[in-house]
């Protein structure tokens, strides 16, 4: 049952950068916010986040840190580690529930949960995500331009993102993992380029405590190298989305409006949930643009 003590304006479920600006903006106009986080975000292993203006070089945690300590400075924000299960419409607007068996009452929700990296099942490579295993040369190609740098990728993919790393590290290998499946142009346009194409399979990555150290690959070699660039699948962080009826493209992506405005209405998300562009600032933008709409349309039912 709905009460004043578990009746919020907005539950904002994902306490990472696009949850937290959220909450500072909603906190700053007066709403009554409560931000429901797993404390799991997907750049848990990464040593700094790059790009951030006035933040570059910080660290996740401490970027999220400080960002929590902001947005409960004012007082109708309250942040509850809890991971949410359960979210539905209820005769008061939303209900959701959590693991540990809490229910909570919103007009409004904002979907901020991020994606679950998926990865491939070589030994080492979970281990290495973020930390020298790398998804984005923005992130992290300037540290690691004059080091040991190799793509594993193959097709398509593996051409676009050959091309792509190349511009920052020039001496950089493509690792296929199998057989090639570039096409004769792509495979010239790289031996232009004098950038080597290895077809052997890799068996592991050598690395301590997640910096690479070495390919080991199926035919007994072992390579040396200090940053491997790679994609993961991506899927979302939990199925409330589903639950709730929201429209996803056919990347698995939250479809929303220009301020995160799902198909569902009262429902908004921002972040990762509803990007492919994983960036720390831009997931802070998209925070604050979901809770703008979530603000307008509070303001137009209340005046």
């Amino acid at each position: 049952m709905a009460t004043s003590e578990n009746f919020y304006d907005v539950i904002i479920i994902g306490g990472s950068y696009a949850g937290l600006s959220a909450a500072l903006l909603l906190g700053r106009a007066l709403r009554t916010v409560l931000v429901l986080d797993s404390g799991q975000p997907a750049n848990r292993q990464t040593p700094h986040s790059h790009s951030f203006l006035t933040r570059d070089g910080e660290t996740p945690a401490n970027l999220s840190a400080i960002a929590r300590e902001q947005a409960l400075a004012y007082p109708t924000v309250r942040f509850l580690t809890a991971t949410a299960t359960t979210a539905s419409r209820d005769e008061t607007g939303f209900r959701v529930a959590t693991q540990a068996g809490e229910t909570f009452f919103a007009k409004r929700i904002i979907l901020a949960t991020g994606l679950t990296d998926g990865f491939p099942p070589l030994p080492g490579f979970a281990e290495c995500w973020g930390i020298s295993v790398l998804h984005c040369p923005f992130c992290h190609g300037y540290e690691v331009k004059d080091k040991v740098v190799g793509v594993l990728a193959n097709g398509e993919t593996g051409f676009e993102m050959t091309k792509l790393i190349h511009h920052w590290s020039p001496g950089m290998t493509l690792y296929t993992n199998g057989p090639s499946t570039l096409t004769d142009e792509q495979t010239a346009k790289l031996r232009q380029h004098g950038i080597p194409m290895i077809e052997t399979p890799i068996r592991a990555l050598q690395h301590q405590h997640g910096q690479l150290k070495a390919l080991q690959l199926a035919d007994q070699q072992t390579v040396p190298i200090d940053a491997l660039y790679s994609h993961s699948t991506l899927s979302q962080t939990g199925d409330l989305a589903a639950q709730l009826g929201c429209q996803l493209d056919e990347k698995g992506f939250v479809i929303t409006d220009g301020l995160g405005k799902t198909s569902v209405d009262g429902v908004y998300a921002a972040g990762d949930t509803q990007t492919m562009m994983r960036q720390v600032v831009i997931a802070a933008s998209n925070g604050m643009k979901a809770a703008l709409g979530i603000f307008r349309e509070l303001l137009s039912e209340e005046f």
